[in-house]
């Protein structure tokens, strides 16, 4: 297997006037790219944010973290993804999902797979610069003929098995939100790559991420803490509408399905919000990566040599103590970051673990 460096990236919120600064502060940090929230309810647009942040930076990446394919019509998600990577030199992911709080807040719930599936293959059809039957229309994004830069790599956020499956047989990248339990993480990379093959394509063409909390502070516990309303909305996201909690273990099952049974999504990402009340310590320790620099770095490169490109990192979450959350995130980037980028995945790959 050929060794792909570990991109590290990290997430932000598009809120009006800083897209610039964010963007510029994280290159400088080492991230790799940045992610940017689409909740057209809580923050500003992700596609302004990536233009106007891209037009800031020379090198570093970008991605909706992530779109759903509800509120906007598959050709217009594709359209204006195109146009924003465009306009940002070819640096541009179209990161999407089933929705969360973006739905939420119309008063719907995640899209149903199936339709998922239906648009997910729309969209990527449209950014190849394919036609799509409309209503016995042959619709195509005409303008794409006059693009300077390749086709925008399509990365499916995916937590329950169709939704990974319908990933590793359409998208380019598949970027997992399971947590971080090495177990449940070969899981869903083994299923992935099934799913590939089974549809004709080379598993190995396919971008492989995980979307990581990472709590990094040498108290464990205030390390918990920082992340709880991360850890919790994760959680939630394998509790949702027709999810099984496969690839769980049965302990683990358990505090997912309370966590979704209180989940509030008017306090998503908060960590007094009360639902994460029903997160234990053994939880967060397994499915998160909390603790000292040398400890986080150790579990993130771990999971890197099960197969994994890429990690999203979301770290400290609203109503974190200020000075730890300030302690994290520069540990992360003096200590966590750049060790994954020296680290050589392939070095430490369990054996038997899939290639």
């Amino acid at each position: 297997m050929q060794h792909r460096a570990v991109e590290m990236w990290t997430t932000r919120t598009p809120e009006a006037g800083t897209a610039e600064h964010q963007a510029q502060r994280a290159e400088q940090a080492g991230w790799d790219g940045v992610t940017f929230t689409d909740s057209q309810n809580l923050v500003g647009d992700p596609f302004v944010a990536v233009a106007l942040a891209a037009r800031a930076t020379d090198r570093l990446r970008f991605a909706t973290g992530v779109a759903n394919l509800f509120t906007r019509h598959p050709a217009q998600l594709a359209s204006v993804a195109a146009t924003v990577n465009e306009e940002a030199g070819g640096r541009f992911v179209l990161g999407v999902g089933r929705g969360d709080t973006a739905l939420f807040h119309l008063g719907r719930k995640p899209m149903p797979v199936a339709p998922f599936g239906r648009r997910l293959a729309e969209v990527q059809a449209y950014l190849a610069g394919e036609s799509v039957d409309q209503r016995g229309h042959a619709s195509r994004i005409q303008w794409l003929d006059r693009a300077r830069h390749p086709k925008v790599p399509l990365d499916v956020a995916a937590s329950g098995p169709k939704v990974i499956a319908l990933a590793a047989r359409t998208a380019e990248r598949v970027t997992f939100a399971v947590g971080a339990d090495p177990e449940r993480l070969a899981w869903a990379l083994g299923l992935a790559r099934t799913e590939a093959e089974a549809a004709g394509r080379d598993p190995e063409a396919i971008s492989f991420g995980a979307y990581v909390n990472v709590g990094c502070h040498p108290d464990l516990a205030t390390a918990r803490s920082l992340i709880a309303g991360g850890v919790a909305a994760f959680a939630h996201f394998s509790a949702m509408p027709g999810s099984t909690g496969a690839g769980l273990g049965a302990a683990d099952r358990a505090v997912v399905a309370e966590v979704g049974r209180r989940y509030d999504s008017t306090v998503h990402l908060r960590n007094a919000a009360p639902h994460t009340g029903a997160l234990d310590d053994a939880f967060v320790d397994r499915f998160a990566v909390v603790g000292p620099p040398e400890r986080c770095v150790a579990r993130l490169q771990a999971l890197a040599a099960l197969g994994l490109d890429r990690f999203v990192v979301t770290g400290p979450t609203f109503g974190a103590d200020r000075a730890a959350a300030r302690t994290a995130g520069r540990l992360v980037v003096t200590e966590v970051v750049p060790a994954l980028h020296d680290h050589d995945p392939t070095s430490a790959r369990p054996e038997g673990a899939p290639v």
